[in-house]
């Protein structure tokens, strides 16, 4: 957590920051707008420094560099010393980092990232087990028989169907591409669906990357703050489940 702390210390990256919260996947030359004093190449410093805390993740989208607020070291921050003396633990938002293949080059609304001690193949069945679902993606158990074009449902314990998609790529356990559309709300039935994008990346110190893209949003909208709060939610649901045993707190 130290570095976490050492590149909030700064009253600039702490701006940098909130612009992010406002609008996520910002350039550089926009961010720069919001330190008039500063030049391109000191904003870009801090940037650095925060991107090295893990607070921010960069993704190219043609031409652009986009940056992207990875709020996970703020919320261990949160969990470790707030929750634990005021409120029930609720959550850990997981963050950002990208490195998106074959799939379109339009800026994603949310990149989610979150190391995770476990196996890729022990992430791979909590993303694709419906008895693991069950206990951190809000009670609704998935079902696939994970083949490309085929059908995905989340389903709430009494049946009801709380999402559905389709398998548009699958490399177990590296990468799922999968569209995802929302029926719990019915305001967004008619809503397009979305793509969500899943990968799983094993490092040497014995854990996991998992990324969880969303694309097909728009950055800034109430449907895209709706979906990055839920996935985020389930990412940190998934990490808690395969580390302790035990899913996060109800909502």
């Amino acid at each position: 957590m130290a570095p976490v702390f050492r590149a909030l210390g700064d009253a600039n990256r702490r701006v940098l920051l909130d612009e992010l919260f406002e609008r996520d996947g910002q350039t550089l030359g926009a961010l720069t707008g919001y330190l008039p004093g500063m030049t391109r190449f000191g904003v870009m410093k801090h940037l650095a420094v925060l991107e090295e805390a893990g607070l921010v993740t960069t993704q190219r989208a043609g031409r652009e560099k986009r940056h992207y607020l990875n709020p996970v070291g703020i919320r261990l921050i949160h969990d470790r010393w707030i929750t634990k003396y005021a409120a029930p633990v609720v959550g850990a938002m997981t963050t950002i980092k990208h490195r998106l293949e074959g799939v379109s080059m339009d800026a994603p609304a949310h990149v989610y990232t979150v190391f995770i001690r476990a196996t890729p193949e022990r992430v791979w069945q909590a993303i694709t087990d419906g008895a693991d679902t069950e206990r951190y993606y809000y009670g609704t158990r998935v079902a696939s028989d994970w083949q490309v074009g085929s059908k995905i449902t989340y389903a709430y314990p009494d049946g009801r169907v709380a999402a559905d998609g389709e398998v548009l790529e699958i490399d177990p356990p590296k990468r799922l591409l999968m569209t995802f559309h929302a029926l719990w709300d019915p305001e967004a039935v008619n809503d397009p669906p979305i793509r969500h994008l899943w990968e799983i990346e094993p490092d040497d110190d014995g854990t996991c990357r998992l990324r969880v893209t969303s694309l097909d949003l728009e950055p800034g909208s109430k449907r895209a703050t709706e979906f990055g709060d839920g996935i985020a939610w389930i990412v940190s649901g998934l990490k808690s489940l395969l580390e302790t045993g035990e899913p996060l707190a109800t909502a």
